[in-house]
């Protein structure tokens, strides 16, 4: 039955992307290298990134003084309903908020969406400028199951996530598909395995988010997880959380760094023996009374641990 599935779905897979290519090819312009100067500068060490939602209250025009103050090497810049840019004026914001990161000193590593079609205005966009502007990742949102059959819903996915790699060869960017909670495709980076093995490892690959991997898998099996994506590695998230016991059930509770299941010097001990070099973005999905402290305790956290394994 594996090897039936497997075959039923790494056949679908290539068609999806022979059409993807074929209509990415008629419809994006090659990728110039008129602004790749502004791209960050290659590095030896992860750079510690902060996910700009994370402060919401502060426009973009003032975004990259505070992420300097706060004592990060860049930022995730997210576009989503709500946030620094609206999918409604992403066209115009877009470009703005990576000149006003990139005119003061503060590195765009990657700029995410909560939307995943291909056919998005605001995916579009993102990857279009991303690649134009020089930025590393894009991150899409993330694929919930649905009241489909997982196998459909997994066909239907590997179809999308290949337009978005044929897009991204041409504007010249990495897809990272992040292996969000358990109601979604790569909650447990098996499922995702299987759909990205076919695919351009140059061009589409993981965000890795430590904390969801060793909320779904425990100590072995974030690392088998890890194992898995490791060779395909564009992006890390940084969250930690443990189970907490409510009445009649378990809760996921996200937490501080380093006072959840995380092991984080064997986590980054791994990532350094890989010499992945790529950004971790700091996301906090507590919400603390302090909410700069809390984004600097756990950045100087991050940057300690980080040092350590790689130096050690």
């Amino acid at each position: 039955m594996a090897v039936t599935r497997r075959g039923f779905l790494r056949g679908n897979l290539l068609a999806g992307m022979a059409a993807a290519a074929a209509r990415t090819a008629a419809q994006q312009p090659e990728a110039g290298p008129s602004r790749r100067q502004n791209g960050p500068k290659p590095r030896t060490t992860p750079a510690v990134c902060l996910y700009s939602d994370q402060l919401l209250k502060v426009g973009y025009e003032e975004l990259a003084g505070m992420i300097r103050t706060l004592g990060f090497d860049g930022v995730e810049l997210m576009a989503q309903p709500g946030g620094h840019i609206g999918p409604e004026l992403a066209d115009l914001h877009l470009e703005r908020g990576i000149e006003a990161m990139t005119g003061s000193g503060v590195d765009v590593y990657a700029v995410s969406t909560s939307f995943t079609s291909p056919t998005d205005a605001t995916v579009r966009l993102a990857l279009e400028w991303g690649g134009e502007m020089g930025i590393p990742v894009f991150r899409p949102g993330d694929w919930k199951f649905d009241d489909s059959e997982p196998e459909a819903r997994l066909i239907e996915v590997q179809r999308e996530i290949a337009s978005l790699a044929a897009m991204a060869r041409q504007t010249g960017i990495s897809v990272a598909i992040h292996n969000g909670a358990a109601d979604c495709v790569g909650g447990s980076v098996w499922d995702l395995y299987f759909i990205l093995r076919g695919l351009d490892q140059r061009v589409v690959g993981y965000d890795f988010d430590i904390g969801y991997a060793a909320a779904q898998g425990g100590d072995a099996g974030w690392r088998t997880a890890l194992r898995l994506a490791l060779p395909r590695l564009k992006m890390v998230t940084a969250r930690d959380c443990y189970w907490s016991k409510e009445p009649g059930r378990w809760k996921l509770a996200e937490c501080p760094l380093g006072e959840g299941m995380v092991d984080w010097p064997k986590f980054l001990a791994e990532l350094a023996k890989a010499k992945y070099a790529g950004p971790i973005s700091l996301h906090l999905g507590y919400s603390p009374k302090d909410e700069f402290a809390a984004i600097r305790k756990d950045r100087e956290f991050l940057k300690k641990q980080v040092a350590a394994a790689y130096t050690g």
